[in-house]
């Protein structure tokens, strides 16, 4: 009887110790596992999620038709067009109006990258000149092999236009990254303006908000549409196959003055 109890004993011992083991691991797979999930974001994969956020051509088509009178409907397209040494995406930017997509009245270089250690923002976004434009033209709609190489595009980025601090947003948000150019803006000269400033924010959905303002040495506003920001909305080619958009009607000669206000001809 008292062997039997001793063995009785050890087997609930063993049991026991098997049960903790299992218990530990459960626990220590479970950590690893919260640990995977809950990983924090770099600050490369802030930058990887703008850049690509922005990629693919974009309408304000929905805008237009709420509200014609401020907003026309125009196509923004976004590509890659080569990355830095140290990591910084360049991407290729291009603006028209949607019945004349293939004469872009806007075309700009915009690099990516984190924002630097010491300061309060996650993305760096900025916008620099092209020095041959023409040479640019429609180049996302081109192949591969007709675009000018990445090398070229870096050798081709020219002055500093503007920066936005993009930050990511707060849980609950529409949007995923939001922010603007610093407090007094940039320098700008177009239609008497004396700095420029610029907001922008990225939508969960690939939704773009874009609002650009010029003001003048007193703080008048001088161009860019005063009501808010343009949206940018992806959408599928066939929703825009209607060449007779009642939006994109032909541009008359009394409409110029409206456009030039507008946040698009800014050059």
């Amino acid at each position: 009887m008292g062997t039997e109890g001793a063995d009785s004993s050890g087997g609930g011992w063993g049991r026991t110790a098997r049960s903790l083991v299992l218990k530990t691991l459960v626990l220590v797979g479970g950590a690893l596992v919260l640990k995977r999930l809950t990983k924090s974001t770099t600050r490369w994969d802030h930058a990887r999620i703008v850049a690509e956020s922005l990629a693919g051509q974009k309408f304000s088509r929905d805008q237009a038709s709420r509200d014609p009178d401020h907003y026309f409907n125009l196509r923004m397209i976004m590509c890659p067009a080569a990355e830095l040494l140290d990591g910084s995406r360049v991407l290729y930017y291009e603006q028209a109006f949607w019945r004349t997509s293939q004469k872009p009245f806007r075309q700009r270089f915009y690099m990516v990258k984190p924002c630097p250690k010491e300061m309060k923002c996650d993305v760096q976004l900025s916008s620099y000149a092209i020095r041959d434009m023409e040479e640019y033209k429609n180049f996302c709609d081109r192949p591969k092999d007709q675009r000018p190489l990445p090398e070229e595009a870096i050798g081709d980025i020219a002055e500093h236009l503007t920066t936005l601090y993009l930050k990511q947003c707060d849980r609950g948000k529409r949007c995923l990254y939001e922010g603007s150019t610093p407090p007094g803006g940039f320098p700008n000269s177009w239609n008497g303006a004396a700095f420029c400033t610029s907001e922008l924010a990225v939508l969960k959905n690939n939704e773009i908000h874009a609002w650009e303002r010029g003001y003048d040495d007193n703080g008048n506003q001088v161009w860019g549409v005063k009501e808010g920001p343009y949206e940018f909305k992806p959408a599928p080619t066939s929703r825009f196959s209607d060449m007779f958009s009642s939006v994109d009607f032909p541009l008359q000669s009394n409409e110029n003055k409206r456009i030039l206000g507008s946040f698009i001809l800014q050059e």
